[in-house]
């Protein structure tokens, strides 16, 4: 099967801010990687723009399973112009947007489970998982807190997550964290600009998860773990960007939430 803009015609009609090679990517694991081995979990969905590639490449696959898609599904009247009314969505009063997510998702129906709230306060009962998608990332605090919830449940030798921020520099945790467990994921594909997939190796235990927090590192550490990382990814074409990461540490000291990151690196794109 290929992966044509007829491929992407249905799902390309819910908006996201993915870009062309990282929709690719996430229709690809879902369709050609995925085997029914475990769940498809999608943290940070926003309006359901990943979720809808992911559904649609279980359906293309011939496969029945659930999409677990986590938001806390509120937005501002700034996102709503960039990224809703500009893609054709109807304006609406408030923020939320949980109502118009389930719109969108309709043509997928049951395959899609809507999960709505702070995403590192919920549990997760649903067993084993087979792809992981994270863009909800924006402090190290609470990246720390998802990876407890839901890491202990990837499959070592066929689970892959996607840290859709990994390359960001406003989040250079989500690296920094990939980083401290070399011995638990490998990475396997860069989608540009930013999204980077790894394959789980190892069971992620309680040793694994302490070893790979953040929220407690000094700037020293992060940044030495970054260069240990440009090392290890050599061949992936990612070492301007990682080094934009630290970077990005080196010029906004101490501080560990996206919103904090005010202090643009040099040449970065965005």
């Amino acid at each position: 099967m290929t992966l044509d803009d007829a491929t992407l015609e249905a799902p390309l009609a819910v908006p996201t801010m993915l870009q062309p090679a990282e929709r690719r990517l996430y229709l690809w694991l879902a369709r050609d990687w995925a085997q029914g081995a475990g769940a498809i979990v999608d943290l940070g969905c926003f309006v359901g723009g990943s979720t809808a590639l992911l559904a649609e490449g279980v359906r293309q696959a011939g496969r029945d399973g659930l999409i677990h898609a986590y938001d806390a599904f509120q937005i501002s009247e700034e996102l709503k112009e960039r990224y809703l009314y500009a893609h054709g969505v109807d304006s609406f009063e408030g923020e939320d947007m949980l109502p118009i997510a389930r719109e969108l998702l309709e043509p997928w129906g049951d395959m899609v489970a809507l999960h709505p709230g702070r995403i590192e306060t919920h549990e997760w009962t649903g067993g084993p998982i087979e792809i992981l998608a994270l863009d909800a990332s924006k402090t190290a605090e609470t990246m720390d807190q998802m990876a407890a919830i839901f890491f202990p449940h990837l499959i070592p030798g066929r689970s892959v997550i996607v840290q859709q921020d990994f390359l960001h520099w406003k989040q250079p945790w989500v690296a920094v964290q990939m980083a401290r467990m070399p011995d638990h994921f490998r990475p396997l594909a860069r989608a540009p600009r930013d999204s980077v997939a790894f394959l789980c190796t190892a069971e992620v235990d309680a040793a694994a998860l302490e070893a790979g927090r953040c929220a407690g590192l000094s700037d020293a550490e992060m940044r030495a773990d970054l260069t240990a990382l440009r090392k290890r990814m050599r061949g992936l074409g990612v070492g301007k960007l990682l080094r934009e990461l630290d970077e990005a540490v080196a010029l906004n000291p101490g501080r560990r939430g996206a919103a904090g990151m005010t202090v643009r690196p040099a040449g970065s794109e965005r």
